[in-house]
């Protein structure tokens, strides 16, 4: 099955984002990964919506999303023509001794420590999911103890804008 990133400008106010998730819901299609935010204009959000599929399954994704009243614009955002990114927290137990190696490796995928406990390093890092993955593996012998990903938010390169796409669109 093929990974398919959509970028969706949606109204913001709430019940969008049940309303969003329960089409998804209702027709069995998962969601791998989900974000959403307030745009430059503080009536729209935007919605980083990441599914796997065919290309039957994706056009009939963007079709129920085109209907919902509160969806501005759909539009697939392709890897070639994007930018993705991901925030992770990291919480690896490390001993004292371990310290230098961990913020070693950090500084390396140029991430950040963000706390400091007597038995744990706090690790932020953002980048494409192939970087982000590699710093996980990295620190995966330390002994990660705790971790959130944000999911991957995107843009479409270069000067168009989401709002210069019709809304019907085929990508």
């Amino acid at each position: 099955m093929k990974r398919y990133v959509l970028s969706v400008l949606v109204e913001n106010h709430s019940g969008v984002l049940s309303r969003v998730s329960g089409l998804f819901s209702r027709r069995g299609y998962n969601i791998d990964s989900l974000s959403v935010g307030e745009t430059e204009d503080p009536n729209v959000s935007r919605m980083t919506i990441v599914v796997r599929g065919d290309e039957y399954i994706l056009e009939q994704i963007k079709k129920q999303l085109n209907k919902l009243i509160d969806v501005i614009k759909v539009i697939e955002l392709k890897p070639e023509q994007s930018v993705y990114r991901e925030l992770v927290l990291i919480k690896v137990g490390v001993a004292t001794h371990q310290r230098p190696e961990v913020i070693e490796i950090v500084n390396i995928f140029r991430g950040r420590i963000v706390d400091v406990a007597s038995e744990s390093l706090m690790i932020e890092i953002t980048g494409d999911e192939a970087k982000v993955s590699a710093l996980i593996s990295m620190l995966e012998p330390y002994g990660i103890k705790e971790m959130i990903r944000t999911g991957l938010t995107a843009l479409e390169r270069g000067n168009k804008e989401i709002k210069q796409h019709n809304k019907y669109e085929e990508e």
